[in-house]
């Protein structure tokens, strides 16, 4: 119980060691080498496909998705994006 004690009789000296353990946790938060959003480089593939004079419709249906069912089959995919436009297409393929 004497160590309570020392902080209930010296509530002054109890102030000062929370402010100044405060301040050291601050300052070493603040000195910490952590970088808040670090540079990661994910591996990406991209397929482009290309059918002249075909509608987004037809390249989307006819070329877009079975390369899409083809290229979800690869093992560590983890995300896979497609646009369709006039006569082209274009997959985008993130690996883990």
């Amino acid at each position: 119980m004497k160590f309570f004690a020392l902080f209930i009789y010296r509530p002054v000296a109890t102030i000062l060691l929370s402010v100044a353990i405060t301040l050291c946790g601050i300052l070493g938060f603040r000195m910490l080498p952590v970088a808040p959003l670090p540079q990661v480089d994910f591996p990406v593939i991209m397929v482009s496909a290309s059918l002249p004079g075909a509608s987004p419709e037809t390249m989307a249906s006819s070329v877009a998705t079975p390369l899409e069912r083809s290229l979800g089959r690869i093992a560590g995919v983890s995300e896979m994006t497609s646009s369709s436009s006039l006569g082209s297409t274009r997959i985008i393929l993130q690996l883990i």
